[in-house]
Formats: C-alpha cells, sequence, structure tokens
C-alpha cells in the first residue's frame, strides 16, 4: 500500500466501522425499548441499579460480542483464510496473516475492556445498586466469584487478556491455531449462563447456544476481515473471499439450525412468536438471518466471479452492507438476551429444574427402549462423523479407489451404539439412575471406541482430502498431517500415556467432587462424556488403531497391556460395589425417584456393570487383534515373495535368499565337522 493511498484506505475503514456499529447500536436500542427491557421497573421494596446501567449493561454486553467476533474473525483470516508460506517442513504465517495476528492482540485486548464493564455492569444489575457504589464499595469482589455470571464474564477477561498478551508474539500457524481455539473457548461462559441454563430444556438450549455463537463469531469476524483486506487492496483477495464463502455456508448452516433449536426451546408455542416480547424479537432476528442468506448467496453467485475478473469493488460494496446487516443483527441478538422469555405455562417441578424433563415411569425395558429423548449435542456429533465419513467413501468410490466394507460398518457401528446410549431411554433415566450412568459410560468408554477406531477416519481423510491447492499452505489434509506428527500427539498417544489417562481419570472422576459437579451442570455432563468417549478412541487406538501414530506397538506387547489394564476396571467396578456411603449424595438425593431402589443400592448395582461389562471390550479386542495379526502376517509374507520375484527376474539373489544360502552354508560346515569327528573316532 503506497503512503498516498494509506490516508484513503484508513478512512474507508474507519467510515464502514462507523456504519456498521451505528447500525448496530440503532437496532439494539429498538430492541431494549420495543422489548421492554429498559424500561423502569419501580417496586416496592426493591433497589434500582439506576439508568446508567439499564442502558450500559445492553451496550457494553454488546461491544463485547463484536470485539469478540473480530478478535476470532482476525486470528481465522490469519490461520485459514490467508494462504501459508514456506513449504513443508518452514510453514509460516504470511505478511499478512503475522498482521492480522498482532491486530487480533489489541482487538482482543478492547475485548477484555468490553467484557470487565459488562461484569461491572452486572453485578450492579444484579444487586439493584448504582455502578459508582459497585466500583467503589466491595461488591464487586465479593459477588464475582458468587455469582454464575460474575465468574463467566471473569473468564472471559482473563481468557482474552492471555490472547492479547501471546498474540504479540505468535508467528507460527500452531500458535495461530492455538490462539483461535483459545478465542473460541472464551466466547462460551456469558451465554451459557444466560437464558439457555435455565430454559424448560436446558439441555438442548445449552448445546443449542454453544453451537451458535461458535459458528457466528467467525463468520460475522471473518466477514469484517474480509472486509478490511478488501477495502485496504491487499493480495490474495479471491482467495481469501472464496475461503471465506465456503466457510460462511457452513456456519449459515449451523447458526441456522441452532438458532431453531434455541426458538423451540424458549417458545414451545409457535404463536408466541407473535403474541410475546420476546418472540416478537426473535421473529425479527430470524428476519434479518434470511436476509443474509440472500447475501450468502449473492456472493456466491456474483461477487466471487467478479473478483476472478479482478473487480473487487464488486465485492467491498456488498461486503461493507453485509457487515452492517450482521452487526445489526448482533444488536438485536443482545437485546433479545436482556428480554425475558416467556413463563412457562405450568409450574416447574424440582426435578425438572435440575434434569430439564419430568420425573420419568418406573424403569423397565420397554421404556429403556421406548422412552426416546433428543441430546443436541450428540446428536449433532453423530450426524457430522456419519456425513463427513460417507463423504470421504464416496470421494474415493468416484476416483476409482476402494474403502474396505467392514470399515465403513464398523465406524457405523460405533456411531449407532452412541445413539443407543445418548437419544434412547438410556439418556432419559441415566441422570437419575447411577447404574443406568454406568451403562453409558460403559458404552462410550470401552464398546464405542473399539468400532470407531477400526473404521480408521484419520486414513480415510488423508487418503479422501485433496492436498492445498496453493503450494506451502496448508488445506484440511496438511493440518490433520501436522496434527498426527506432533509433539502433543506423540506424547499423549505413547502407550503409558494414553494407558493412564484410560485408567486414572475414571477414579479420580467418580471419587472426588468432580463427578456431582459434572451431573450438576449439562456441559460438565457433556464433557465428562466426551472424555469417557475420547479416552477411551486414545487408548484402543494404541491397542488396535488402523491410523498413523507414532509409536505402533509389536502385537504380543499390544495383548499384554491389553491384559494389565483391563483389570482396573475390575478394581473399580469392586470398589463401587464396596461403597458405604453414596456418590454425589446430593445430586441424587435430589433426583432419587419415589419406584427407585435406595440411592447406595443402586451404585452398588452400578459398580456390578462395570466390573462385569469388562469382559465385552476385551474378548473384542482379542478378536481384532488376532485378525490384525495374521494378516499382517500374510502381508509380510507377500511383500517378501514380491521382492524375491523381483530379484529373480533380474537375475539377482534377493536378500531373503542370501540369508538363506549363508544359513545353509553353516549347517553344510556344522555337518561336515560332525563327519570329521567321526571319522578320527
Amino acid at each position: 500500500m503506497s503512503s498516498a493511498t494509506a490516508p484513503r484506505v484508513v478512512r474507508s475503514v474507519v467510515t464502514a466501522g462507523a456504519a456498521a456499529l451505528a447500525a448496530a447500536v440503532v437496532v439494539l436500542v429498538a430492541g431494549l425499548v420495543l422489548g421492554g427491557a429498559v424500561a423502569e421497573k419501580v417496586i416496592p421494596g426493591l433497589a434500582d441499579a439506576g439508568a446508567l446501567t439499564r442502558w450500559g449493561l445492553p451496550l457494553s454486553r454488546m461491544l463485547m460480542d463484536l470485539t469478540a467476533a473480530v478478535t476470532v474473525g482476525a486470528l481465522v483470516a490469519a490461520v485459514a483464510l490467508l494462504p501459508l508460506e514456506g513449504g513443508r517442513g518452514a510453514t509460516r504465517l504470511s505478511e499478512d496473516g503475522t498482521a492480522y495476528v498482532r491486530a487480533a492482540s489489541w482487538l482482543a485486548a478492547a475485548w477484555a475492556v468490553a467484557a470487565a464493564a459488562t461484569l461491572v455492569f452486572t453485578v450492579s444489575d444484579v444487586l439493584g445498586q448504582p455502578v459508582t457504589e459497585v466500583v467503589a464499595g466491595s461488591e464487586l469482589s465479593s459477588y464475582v466469584g458468587q455469582l454464575p455470571q460474575g465468574t463467566a464474564l471473569m473468564l472471559v477477561v482473563l481468557l482474552s487478556v492471555v490472547v492479547a498478551l501471546l498474540a504479540r508474539t505468535a508467528a507460527s500457524p500452531g500458535a495461530g491455531a492455538g490462539l483461535l481455539a483459545l478465542a473460541v473457548i472464551a466466547l462460551l461462559p456469558p451465554p451459557l449462563t444466560g437464558h439457555s441454563a435455565s430454559a424448560a430444556n436446558h439441555s438442548v438450549a445449552v448445546t443449542g447456544v454453544a453451537l451458535h455463537v461458535m459458528a457466528v463469531a467467525p463468520w460475522v469476524g471473518g466477514l469484517v476481515v474480509v472486509g478490511v483486506h478488501a477495502l485496504s487492496g491487499r493480495d490474495r483477495l479471491d482467495v481469501m473471499a472464496d475461503r471465506f464463502s465456503r466457510m460462511a455456508l457452513w456456519c449459515y448452516i449451523v447458526v441456522g439450525a441452532s438458532g431453531l433449536v434455541n426458538v423451540i426451546a424458549r417458545l414451545p408455542d409457535p404463536t408466541e412468536l407473535l403474541t410475546t416480547d420476546y418472540g416478537r424479537l426473535a421473529l425479527g432476528k430470524i428476519v434479518l438471518f434470511a436476509v443474509l442468506g440472500v447475501f450468502g448467496w449473492w456472493h456466491r453467485g456474483r461477487t466471487l466471479p467478479a473478483l476472478a475478473e479482478r473487480r473487487p469493488w464488486a465485492f467491498t460494496r456488498l461486503a461493507v452492507v453485509e457487515t452492517a446487516i450482521m452487526s445489526a443483527t448482533m444488536g438485536l441478538a443482545v437485546a433479545l438476551a436482556r428480554t425475558a422469555p416467556p413463563a412457562p405455562a405450568e409450574e416447574e417441578s424440582p426435578v425438572k429444574a435440575l434434569i430439564g424433563y419430568d420425573m420419568p415411569p418406573a424403569i423397565t425395558p420397554g421404556r429403556l427402549a421406548t422412552l426416546w429423548t433428543f441430546d443436541f449435542f450428540f446428536a449433532a456429533l453423530v450426524l457430522a462423523l456419519g456425513g463427513l465419513y460417507l463423504a470421504g467413501v464416496v470421494r474415493l468410490r468416484r476416483r476409482g479407489d476402494s474403502w474396505p466394507v467392514m470399515r465403513t460398518v464398523a465406524w457405523f457401528v460405533g456411531l449407532l451404539t452412541i445413539v443407543v446410549v445418548t437419544q434412547t431411554g438410556i439418556a432419559r433415566y441415566a441422570p437419575i439412575l447411577f447404574s443406568v450412568h454406568m451403562v453409558q459410560h460403559m458404552v462410550l468408554n470401552m464398546l464405542t471406541p473399539i468400532f470407531l477406531v477400526a473404521g480408521a477416519p484419520a486414513t480415510l481423510a488423508l487418503r479422501a482430502l485433496k492436498p492445498a491447492r496453493v503450494r506451502g499452505d496448508r488445506g484440511p489434509r496438511e493440518w490433520l498431517t501436522a496434527i498426527l506428527h506432533s509433539r502433543y500427539v506423540a506424547v499423549i498417544a505413547h502407550p503409558a500415556v494414553a494407558t493412564i489417562i484410560f485408567v486414572v481419570s475414571t477414579f479420580a472422576l467418580y471419587f472426588t467432587p468432580l463427578f456431582e459437579a459434572a451431573m450438576r451442570n449439562h456441559l460438565g455432563h457433556i464433557a465428562m462424556m466426551v472424555h469417557f468417549f475420547a479416552s477411551g478412541a486414545l487408548f484402543f487406538w494404541v491397542l488396535i488403531g488402523v491410523d498413523p501414530a507414532p509409536r505402533k506397538l509389536p502385537y504380543p506387547g499390544r495383548i499384554l497391556l491389553l491384559f494389565v489394564t483391563m483389570p482396573f476396571h475390575a478394581f473399580f467396578g469392586i470398589a463401587l460395589m464396596n461403597l458405604g456411603e453414596p456418590l454425589a449424595r446430593a445430586w441424587y438425593t435430589a433426583v432419587h425417584p419415589d419406584w427407585g431402589t435406595s440411592i447406595i443400592k443402586d451404585q452398588h448395582t452400578g459398580g456390578a456393570i462395570a466390573w462385569g461389562f469388562g469382559e465385552i471390550p476385551t474378548f473384542i479386542v482379542l478378536l481384532f487383534l488376532a485378525f490384525q495379526w495374521f494378516f499382517d502376517d500374510q502381508r509380510q509374507a507377500r511383500r517378501q515373495d514380491r521382492k524375491a520375484d523381483r530379484a529373480a527376474a533380474r537375475g539377482e539373489d534377493s536378500p531373503e535368499q542370501d540369508e538363506l544360502a549363508a544359513y545353509n552354508a553353516r549347517l553344510a560346515k556344522l555337518a561336515e565337522r560332525d563327519e570329521e569327528r567321526k571319522n578320527k573316532q
């Protein structure tokens, strides 16, 4: 960029940013007024935080959301939208990518400031005290750790400060990807402590809002950064816009699906979209979302071809308008978050407030099979894993390559086991009965991973994914290769480390307060289930994995490791069977069904399930190892035969023939010596 054009570019960027911010503020104010969130409510006996808090809290929240999205967008642009440089083994961020990482440092600092302001206003709003009293007194430090919203915002401040500091020196793609992951994690605490945590079906709402936020941030922030890139006249705009368009399509799908789930969870009656303030604001957000879909379609059909024809302003003009509409949508989302959803028509029972649904009837095998529930997280996970695997197989078939049918069967058997324990009556009874929860644990930890590992997903991905189009860049295939060869994977995939994680984490979870904390929080419950699955997948990858791994044990070593490890799960089951006091007593007392047995007896049953279940995966793994060992020997024999045939065709002796000849010569010499000794005698 020349010095003559720099002021013009700065003015253009500032003007576009001011227009987007103005659109967000206007829509936010309109939403707050229409939804009644800023109307003064004087209730006798209750203190009022004042007008500054009523207006300052949503404004600071909107600034926090916008700066968070642009921070994520800058890191996405540096790591994924702009091509990397340097070639294999020396990949580095491009010059513009490094500039965006440095910009992310300043943006993250602004994010931290906005989050800190939101924290102050939140405490003021909850306590009903003016901001001046909160700041001057000790309320801020006293209530931050006691309020879930306060704790969430403090986490955002800390994480965004870490991103701001580390982004000052980050220069490698791996460091940029790590900062991006940290920034995405920092997005989650505030929305997950809002309406979603208290919705009637909070298990669905919490997962929906998490997916919603993680898809919105790269979509909005990515568009802002691409627009700045276009206004600055920088290179690689065509590549950047094309990659953003493909990413935005998936973000749009996820945002639409998760948003629909959130609306259904909060407004089960469709008429409430028109009859309640919350519903009307949600309907306005749906309309803006549809408009953004039209913009995306226009980008893919009109402006991307214009970029290929060297007409960047066709893209820039539309991107600026789309950014303003996106900002307005985020302003409306903040107003929606400040508007209370309609209260449920029926009084909520204590059990429903804890688990998200009423107490189920007495457990029977038929009800375990028919009382299906909907777990949004695991349903989305199964659909994503199944769809991606099928897409990989189809791509190989179209290319004329083969893929073993049994691997595909194993993969979908594994996905089926996830569905069985997360969507059926097992999932409905698991929060209230420890024995049913233990069935979930055992399946996800010791059965599902076996079949998914046997499906060889990484090998399929490496064969199906295409190399990056730009030389030296990293596409999905290159990122997967880099991860498989990273030091982190080399450490956790070491047989000793994988075994320790598989065994020790189970004892550490159940015999500490972590278990009750996970049961009380839906995100904690999801994290617990994902850990069961991930630790099992890591361990069985070491044992029977087909995918590339840093270290491969010989087959006798694998069998030995299996027989050394499995007794620890039997010990865990025996420990549960001998409990004198219940685990997570407060939780299971609160959700204990009238038709159930005693809590301690049910936990003893769970221990028996853990003790007896270990035989099933042991037998399955032994079968896999036996077949793998047999076929590996067959492959080795065929490889040696091919070497010998090639050597014979060249008129040479193969190394194996040389070894055999030397061995026969030694035997002949030994025979001659024996003959000489006999003759002497």
